[in-house]
């Protein structure tokens, strides 16, 4: 039985000062056991000497110094991991919500995994069909990727990684594909929104959910990335799954750092976020990868909302570190009625050369990707020139531009979130598109897929 301690010396929100205990570690979780038998969760922030600083999981409401017990467990927070967990809704600590059985798990897994050795780490080269054309297309996606979304306040970030979750697939494999959802400090209507809407498609059979809400302390919403990231190495690489990760919003979760952070009276760093907040994002976000050896994966989609719409702010600005390009979602696109407002331009996927091609997607593909980047952003240009001094300044072939830009967006952009376009039909449509120019403008493309597709759409 662990020693059961009676020295609480004072409480401070949600944090509690216990005096006198032995053998405690840092990061050890304990339990508060309050005189009417009620038990209550928290874990060890920090230890001097003799002294342990726990922080609670829930509130501190109701607990009298004099009679509480506080017992530690000589372990961290652990996650029980199966393969019934697909299918499942759990809360932000594992346990399930959904009002089924209770997870018998094949073993128990701290939730703070291993760092991957880079030795052993294979390069991704897969490439991965979301069935959107503007990731498809010019940002590719790749087995073993780490591709965040930047979006702001108010655009619709929750359908676009609610489609992505539905419609993600390794092509030609019949290797098991599985997705895990990590929502943090959503609301009620957004956790009802995505359930529901794996549930209506069917989704929900391949897919864990985690969930944790608004209202959930902050130590819960620290964990929860890390709860699904272990499920998502269990599945990956213990059951040869393909996992794609998908974590919402990463914002809420630097602010719950943020939070913790003030808490335990830390020097703060850049807009008061801890100065380890850069260690702390890559320990999520370098558990994707692919492993020698390993035939499964683990790709991870982050999402955040840029505060205030500032890419240099510190949670977008760090990220963009971390991982391998970024999607990039448009205030001005969602108003003209683009779904889903993917800003191409400015978004980057660095691996998209290593999952396209022949074999891959097609072989036609890199230099219509190419040319279509070129092509959108002399139209785009032209387009503002055309605002500005009206459309009898442009050149025949510049007029051609903007109309090419605005089919851009109307055709291949804008496709709704519930359209899932496999690749040969998004690559189709490029085409059809750059034959609105001469084919002499297509100077980026190499004359036999000129004279494969030019015009043939």
């Amino acid at each position: 039985m662990p020693k059961e301690y009676k020295t609480i010396q004072e409480v401070a929100g949600p944090l509690m000062l216990v005096h006198g205990v032995e053998n405690v570690t840092y990061d050890e979780l304990g339990e508060i056991e309050l005189a009417s038998g009620e038990v209550r969760r928290c874990k060890v922030l920090e230890i001097n000497g003799e002294d342990a600083l726990v922080q609670l999981f829930e509130n501190s409401t109701g607990i009298n110094l004099s009679n509480s017990k506080v017992r530690f467990l000589g372990r961290s927070m652990e996650l029980g991991v199966s393969e019934d967990m697909l299918g499942r809704v759990f809360d932000g600590l594992g346990r399930p919500i959904d009002n089924g059985p209770e997870i018998l798990p094949d073993e128990r897994r701290d939730i703070n995994g291993l760092p991957m050795n880079p030795a052993a780490r294979n390069y991704p080269s897969e490439f991965i069909q979301t069935g959107i054309s503007a990731i498809d297309g010019l940002n590719t996606l790749v087995r073993g990727q780490k591709l965040p979304i930047f979006s702001a306040s108010g655009l619709p970030h929750s359908n676009l990684a609610a489609q992505i979750a539905r419609q993600a697939k390794v092509r030609g494999t019949d290797e098991q594909f599985a997705v895990v959802f990590a929502a943090m400090g959503i609301t009620f209507e957004e956790a009802n929104f995505f359930t529901e809407s794996f549930k209506e498609t069917g989704a929900i059979d391949r897919t864990v959910l985690f969930i944790n809400l608004a209202n959930d302390p902050a130590v819960e919403r620290i964990a929860t990335p890390r709860m699904a990231l272990t499920a998502a190495e269990y599945l990956a690489f213990e059951k040869d799954m393909h996992v794609l990760v998908i974590l919402t919003d990463i914002t809420n979760y630097a602010d719950a750092l943020r939070e913790v952070s003030a808490a335990r009276k830390e020097v703060p760093g850049r807009r008061g976020y801890p100065g380890y907040m850069y260690t702390d994002l890559a320990t999520l976000y370098e558990r994707a990868g692919r492993q020698k050896g390993k035939n499964g994966s683990i790709t991870m989609i982050p999402i955040l909302t840029m505060p205030e719409d500032d890419k240099t702010h510190p949670i977008p600005d760090l990220t963009g570190y971390i991982t391998e390009g970024q999607i990039i979602l448009s205030r001005e696109l969602y108003r003209k009625g683009v779904t889903p407002p993917i800003d191409v331009l400015p978004s980057l996927s660095r691996l998209k050369d290593k999952g396209t091609g022949e074999g891959k997607t097609r072989g036609d593909h890199a230099s219509t990707m190419n040319q279509l980047f070129a092509a959108y952003s002399r139209g785009k240009d032209a387009k503002e020139l055309m605002t500005i001094l009206g459309e009898s300044a442009l050149s025949d072939i510049d007029i051609l531009y903007a109309k090419f830009a605005e089919a851009f967006e109307k055709e291949y952009v804008s496709q709704g979130y519930d359209t899932d376009r496999d690749i040969e039909e998004t690559l189709n449509i490029g085409w059809k598109l750059l034959s609105i120019l001469p084919r002499a403008e297509l100077k980026r493309i190499d004359d036999k897929w000129l004279d494969m597709y030019y015009g043939k759409f």
